[in-house]
C-alpha cells in the first residue's frame, strides 16, 4: 500500500519504519525540519533497540522517504496513519490541536478525488474523539462522506519506549474500530502480524488504549505500595511479587476484570483492611488500596441512587423492588459482606417494598458467622426472602438483577419491569433488548 504516516515521534517513526520493512511504501510527515532530515538521510529521529536498522533499509530501498508537508501526496495514497501527539491540557483534558490540524490537512489534499482512501487513528484519544471531531472535520475540509470510498477507522497501539519495534511485531492483539470497510484496510495494512484481531466499535477501541495504561499505572502503585508497608515489616517485597505473579489462574490472569457490582465475601474486604490497619500502625500511607474500599461503597451507594429513582419515576404507591441475587457471589450462600446485603440494607431503610429471591440462599441452613452477620444486617430476611422468583418479581418497578439463571432471566423477560438494573452482564439478548434495561456500568 501507499501510506503516509503523520508525526515522526516514537510512535510514528516505528510505524513508518516498520511497515515499510513489510512491503509497503511509506512517506513519514512531520513539521519538524530536523526529524525530516534525519530520516531523509537513513537515521530514525527518535532512538529505539532496532529502529536504525530498518530505517537505513528501508531508506535505502527508497520504501521510506520523510516530508514536511504531504499534501500533494495524500491524493495518491491508501491510507493516512495519524501517529501525532496529543498532550495533556493545562486542566489535565487531552489537547487535540495536532490531530485537528493534521486532519485538516488530509481533508484539503483529498478535496476533488474521489480514490479510496482510509484514515488510521493511532494517537490516544477521548472516547467520542473519532466521531465528534475527526469525521466532521474531515467531512468539511474534504468535500466528501465518510462510508462512500473514505472510511475512518480507530486502531491504537501498544508499544512501549525501549522495546518498539519488537512490539510493533509481536503485539498482544490488533484493535480495529470503524466500518467494515475501514477494518478490512487495516487486517490488509497489518497482514503479516500473527496475532489476534479484535473488531470492535469506536468508542471500544478509543477507551481500550486508556484502560490499558490506567491498569498499567494501577500495577505500579499497587506494587510500590506494598513495598513500602513489607519494608516496614522486614518482608522482601521483590520476593512476594516473585511469587505473586506466577498465579496466572486469579493475579495475572482476566479474573475479577469484568464490570459488575461492588466486590464483598469474607476475604477481600476483610483483607484489605487489615493491611489498611497495619499501615497506619508503621505510619504508612497506602492510598491506592485506601481508595479501594471507598470506590467499591461508593458503586453500592450509585446503585441503591439509581433504585431510588428509578421507583420514584415508576413505582407509584407499592414501591416494590424485586433483588434477584443475595449472596456475595452466584453458586454460593456466603452473605458475609455481601454488597447486595448491604444494598437490601439501605433499599428496606428508605422505606421500599423489596422483594428479595436467590437460588442458593436458604435461611434455614445458614449457620456461624454467615447466619450471625445477616440476621444482624437484615434480621427479617424471612419476610422478604421469596423461593419463587416470578412472584418477587410481581408488581416491582425495579428489579435489581445479580442473579444469572436462566429461569431468572426467563422470568425478568416474561415480568417486564419497568427497569432492570443488570448487575452481572450475562442475561442475554432477551432481557437486554427490554426497554427499560440498564446495566451497572455499561
Amino acid at each position: 500500500m501507499n501510506v503516509i504516516v503523520f508525526g515522526l515521534g516514537y510512535v510514528g517513526s516505528v510505524t513508518a519504519a516498520c511497515l515499510a520493512a513489510r512491503g509497503h511504501r511509506v512517506v513519514g510527515v512531520d513539521p519538524e525540519k530536523i526529524k525530516v532530515a534525519a530520516l531523509g538521510s537513513g537515521r530514525p529521529p527518535v532512538i529505539e533497540p532496532g529502529l536504525a536498522e530498518l530505517v537505513a533499509e528501508a531508506v535505502e530501498r527508497t520504501a521510506l522517504s520523510a516530508v514536511e508537508s504531504a499534501h500533494d501526496r495524500i491524493a495518491h495514497a491508501d491510507v493516512s496513519i495519524v501517529c501525532v501527539g496529543t498532550p495533556s491540557a493545562a486542566n489535565g483534558s487531552t489537547d487535540l490541536n495536532q490531530l485537528r490540524r493534521v486532519i485538516g490537512e488530509i481533508g484539503s489534499a483529498l478535496a476533488g478525488s474521489d480514490r479510496p482512501h482510509t484514515v488510521v487513528i493511532r494517537s490516544t484519544v477521548p472516547p467520542g474523539t473519532v466521531d465528534g471531531t475527526v469525521v466532521p472535520l474531515l467531512e468539511e475540509t474534504s468535500g466528501r462522506r465518510v462510508g462512500t470510498g473514505l472510511e475512518v477507522a480507530m486502531c491504537p497501539e501498544f508499544l512501549r519506549e525501549g522495546s518498539s519495534v519488537a512490539d510493533f511485531f509481536h503485539p498482544p492483539m490488533l484493535v480495529v474500530g470503524g466500518s467494515a470497510a475501514a477494518a478490512a484496510t487495516v487486517r490488509e495494512l497489518f497482514g503479516f502480524l500473527d496475532c489476534a484481531v479484535h473488531a470492535v466499535s469506536l468508542r471500544s477501541a478509543e477507551s481500550i488504549k486508556f484502560a490499558g495504561n490506567a491498569f498499567h499505572a494501577l500495577k505500579v502503585a499497587f506494587t510500590n505500595e506494598l513495598a513500602r508497608l513489607y519494608r516496614m515489616l522486614d518482608v522482601d517485597s521483590r520476593q512476594v511479587m516473585d511469587v505473586f505473579v506466577q498465579d496466572r489462574q486469579l493475579n495475572v490472569s482476566p479474573a475479577y476484570l469484568r464490570p459488575g457490582f461492588a466486590f464483598g465475601g469474607s476475604c477481600l474486604p476483610k483483607d484489605l483492611r487489615s493491611l489498611l490497619y497495619l499501615a497506619r500502625m508503621n505510619c504508612v500511607d497506602l492510598p491506592v488500596l485506601d481508595a479501594v474500599l471507598a470506590s467499591n461503597e461508593m458503586l453500592v451507594r450509585d446503585v441503591a441512587e439509581r433504585v431510588l429513582n428509578g421507583v420514584d419515576a415508576h413505582g407509584g404507591p407499592s414501591r416494590r423492588v424485586a433483588l434477584l441475587g443475595l449472596s456475595f457471589k452466584q453458586q454460593t450462600d456466603d452473605l458475609r459482606e455481601s454488597p447486595n446485603v448491604a444494598l437490601a440494607e439501605i433499599l428496606l431503610g428508605k422505606g421500599l417494598d423489596v422483594r428479595i429471591h436467590d437460588p442458593i440462599v436458604n435461611p434455614a441452613r445458614l449457620s456461624g458467622t454467615n447466619l450471625r452477620y445477616v440476621q444482624h444486617r437484615l434480621p427479617h430476611l424471612h419476610r422478604v426472602l421469596y423461593d419463587d422468583v416470578a412472584e418477587a418479581l410481581d408488581g416491582a418497578a425495579v428489579a435489581v438483577v445479580g442473579s444469572t439463571g436462566a429461569d431468572v432471566a426467563a422470568a425478568v423477560a416474561a415480568a417486564r419491569p419497568p427497569l432492570v438494573l443488570d448487575l452481572d452482564g450475562r442475561l442475554g439478548a432477551e432481557v437486554e433488548s427490554l426497554a427499560g434495561y440498564q446495566g451497572v456500568g455499561w
